[in-house]
Formats: C-alpha cells, sequence, structure tokens
C-alpha cells in the first residue's frame, strides 16, 4: 500500500498491524468508533534515530514538515490538583502552554509534563506519543490546522514508526476539543 502521504517503505493500514503498536494505541484502533474507518489510519515503520520531527523530515522529505504533528502531554497545577492533557499542533507551530492550555484547564501554571509523567501514564514511548489511545477521560487540545489537513503524520506510541490519520479523525477522538489559538 502507498502512503497517502510521504515515501515509506512499509505502510499498512493500522487494523491489519495491530501487532506492531503499543497496547494503548492497539485497543484504540480496535476500537475505532470515529466517522474515519479505522481502515484510513495507516501505520509506517521508520527508523528510532529518525523518531524526532527535524531529524525525520530530514531524513524523508522536507515537504512533511508542514503535514507532521506533535502531540505533547502537559500538566495544569492549581493547588494540589494537579489535570494531565494532551495537545496536538502542528510540527511548524508551537504549543502555547502558557496562555491558551493554562486557561484551558483552569490551572495556576501549565507545563510540559516530565519524560517519566508522560511516558508512565500513557504508556507510550517518549518522542512517540500519539492522541491515538490516550488515557480515558484526558482532555486532548487540537489545534484547528491539523483537523484541517487530508493526513497527519503524528507518533505511533513508540520510536520505531509514525500513523498516518485523517485529521478530521483527530477531533473525534475521546475528550477532544479543537482550540483556536493552540499552536502558535
Amino acid at each position: 500500500m502507498r502512503a497517502p502521504i510521504g515515501d515509506f517503505d512499509t505502510a499498512i493500514p493500522a487494523p491489519d498491524c495491530l501487532d506492531l503498536l503499543i497496547g494503548p494505541v492497539a485497543d484504540a484502533v480496535r476500537n475505532w468508533r470515529g466517522s474515519v474507518p479505522a481502515e484510513q489510519i495507516v501505520y509506517v515503520e521508520t527508523d528510532p534515530r529518525w523518531a524526532d520531527t527535524a531529524v525525520f523530515v530530514e531524513h524523508y522529505g522536507q515537504e512533511l514538515l508542514e503535514r507532521s504533528a506533535n502531540c505533547v502531554v502537559v500538566a495544569g497545577k492549581r493547588g494540589g490538583t494537579t489535570t494531565l492533557a494532551a495537545c496536538l499542533a502542528l510540527s511548524t507551530t508551537r504549543v502555547d502552554v502558557n496562555n491558551v492550555v493554562r486557561r484551558r484547564l483552569d490551572a495556576r501554571k501549565a507545563s510540559f509534563a516530565s519524560m517519566d509523567t508522560a511516558t508512565g501514564e500513557t504508556g507510550m514511548e517518549y518522542g512517540g506519543i500519539t492522541p491515538v489511545g490516550l488515557p480515558a477521560g484526558w482532555p486532548l487540545l487540537v489545534d484547528p490546522a491539523v483537523v484541517d489537513l487530508p493526513y497527519v503524520l503524528v507518533g505511533s506510541g513508540r520510536r520505531r514508526g509514525k500513523l498516518l490519520v485523517p485529521g478530521k479523525a483527530f477531533a473525534e477522538l475521546p475528550g477532544a476539543e479543537v482550540v483556536e489559538g493552540l499552536g502558535v
């Protein structure tokens, strides 16, 4: 199968390669309920050395940068309470943690979660975190520019692969909210 974007050696519909996906991501694909069929989610195997966005597009092609998104885990704190959430924005932008995310989480302070927290709470590898398969109850804040793309390249839950997902599918994920101004 040819991937909808990019020139990858391996492109497989995600439901056909659940064994290559990390547990929470495989479960999310297996139980997919969105208007976009799960078969339109494509897994591409990549070298883990190229998992970081800048290195990835350098290796696979600069045109992928504008079709790539990063999923980051943030922690909002108010009093003694911490709320974890995920944010998805285009790789060409940065997530506005100090203003948009902080206000959306009704937090006094918001910051990127530590690597141990991000990986421990999601069950995913650092550098491969994806919005597909996040823990139940987590808010997922999505920049509208991501939703507007026909296909978006995101992490697969591990550094050894990526997912190609129709942009509109992100708005249908559990806990998803499209938030203007998230990516700046």
